[in-house]
């Protein structure tokens, strides 16, 4: 389950790398995004700014709306649930990243995995948007059974998109893309470091 992952190439490069419009402007970045940072976004033939994870109301003990959560993670299997299936269906998105960590360790004191693509500096990961009351528009990863080295750090794992399927993935039908959600068949790259892992409150997978 990716909480936080990494985009370290700048603007006009990842524009490039995509053949898309650069619409971000002077918005700045961080390297690494956590769930409710804003993120860049590949949505139609624009690289936008958005923010990753979708509002989730929660209540509380005497039914008063809580402060919403982001829910930056939509598993497969649900994404014909309500929550889901209209931005699935309508509105997929490609989400730049570098790298993408997991959190392994005892509690407490859980250390951050890098995994990356040997074969590419820059690749798409799955995902989905749509517009919110709360923070506008949002987007969320697409996670899948993980599979190789991924699999050693966790059971789910981003949707990792080849190049040849990225057109795919964004204007074919519902069914041509929900193929498309299946575990990396490529070589990965694992980097186990001392790093503290910091989840920053995230809800995380739905």
């Amino acid at each position: 389950m990716c909480n936080l992952y990494r985009m370290t190439k700048n603007k006009d490069e990842v524009a490039k790398w995509f053949d898309v419009v650069n619409e971000l402007g002077g918005a700045n970045f961080g390297e690494e995004v956590y769930p409710g940072y804003p993120g860049a976004v590949v949505e139609g033939a624009r690289l936008r700014q958005m923010s990753w994870g979708f509002p989730l109301v929660l209540k509380g003990k005497n039914g008063q709306p809580l402060k919403p959560k982001p829910v930056n993670n939509a598993r497969t299997d649900k994404l014909s649930g309500f929550f889901w299936r209209y931005s699935f269906e309508e509105r997929r998105c490609i989400i730049p990243v570098t790298a993408w960590a997991e959190a392994e360790g005892k509690k407490g004191s859980m250390t951050r995995s890098w995994l990356s693509r040997p074969d590419a500096e820059l690749f798409a990961v799955a995902g989905i948007w749509r517009t919110s009351e709360e923070w506008g528009d949002v987007y969320s990863m697409v996670m899948t059974d993980a599979a190789g080295l991924a699999a050693e750090v966790h059971t789910r794992m981003p949707v990792l998109l080849a190049e040849d399927d990225i057109a795919t993935w964004t204007g074919g039908t519902p069914q041509e893309a929900f193929d498309l959600c299946r575990p990396w068949e490529g070589e990965l790259t694992l980097d186990r470091t001392g790093e503290p892992w910091s989840g920053r409150g995230q809800v995380g997978l739905l």
